[in-house]
């Protein structure tokens, strides 16, 4: 089971500290979410600047708003960060749910699951290094995977899930192992539905915090600012588990349950939780 972390987002200056502090420890991963009508990082360019102070750990948005995004301009910047670490890009994909993030792109929140097909078609193509169009050439560079970087869907719904076989390689799933379970399955069904070799790779996600009360009522305080609009911000911040037992317990639940990895997402401030979360481990 790969372990990793995903990073806080109340002070984008703190980061380099959690990157070099997950990468010289047992992590594999670096997640770090998208929002634009908020003052979180832009994912993209801090987790450039996380790759070139790593060597290890792979980078993933978690999830990146693509319809919010030119379709072009995005395969070129994941081809570019994918080619110049190596391949350590996991390129986590969603179609967001605020308003005010569609409203200052224009994009129509009602068409924004088919914009991102429409957007998956197009980055296929680029990655695999045919034309953009009849009279428009490629766009490059070549990514240093084959095809273009890993791509994981999040999302809850039926019709999400199934993005997850018709253009990507694995689902990266914000639920708690209760009920996790069930949309692994969807997953999966859809995956042979669509004649997919192998299985789709599951990534796990769940909010956690380790340390003084103080570290844990920061985390608690940021986790519910960022999930406010979604009405249950509460029940949310009380589902966030505090203590190495929990977060062992919640790992061994979801590798029962067949998850490849489990992101800790963090909302609390203090970098020294990397360590903190090292030991429980």
């Amino acid at each position: 089971m790969n372990v990793g972390i995903g990073l806080p987002i109340a002070d984008p200056a703190t980061l380099l500290s959690w990157a070099e502090r997950a990468d010289a420890g047992p992590f594999s991963t670096l997640g770090l979410l998208d929002r634009l009508v908020y003052h979180n990082p832009e994912p993209l360019v801090a987790l450039a600047v996380l790759a070139g102070a790593t060597s290890r750990v792979r980078v993933q948005t978690e999830v990146l708003l693509a319809p919010l995004r030119d379709t072009a301009l995005l395969a070129k910047q994941a081809a570019t960060l994918d080619r110049m670490t190596g391949g350590r890009l996991v390129l986590g994909l969603g179609i967001g749910g605020r308003d005010d993030d569609h409203r200052v792109t224009g994009i129509d929140k009602r068409t924004r699951g088919r914009r991102l097909d429409e957007q998956m078609a197009v980055m296929r193509r680029l990655w695999s290094g045919e034309p953009y169009g009849d009279d428009i050439g490629p766009i490059g560079p070549a990514p240093a995977r084959p095809g273009g970087p890993e791509v994981l869907f999040g999302g809850f719904k039926p019709a999400a899930i199934e993005r997850v076989a018709r253009w990507g390689d694995g689902f990266l799933a914000a639920a708690a192992p209760s009920w996790a379970g069930g949309l692994f399955d969807t997953a999966r069904k859809f995956w042979r539905e669509y004649d997919r070799a192998g299985e789709p790779r599951i990534v796990a996600q769940v909010n956690v915090a380790l340390g003084p009360e103080d570290v844990i009522r920061d985390a608690r305080a940021h986790m519910h600012a960022y999930y406010t609009f979604t009405g249950m911000a509460d029940r949310m911040v009380a589902g966030m588990l505090t203590t190495p037992t929990d977060i062992r317990d919640a790992i061994t639940r979801f590798a029962d349950l067949g998850a490849d990895e489990v992101m800790l997402y963090c909302y609390g401030a203090d970098p020294r939780q990397v360590d903190r979360i090292a030991d429980a481990l």
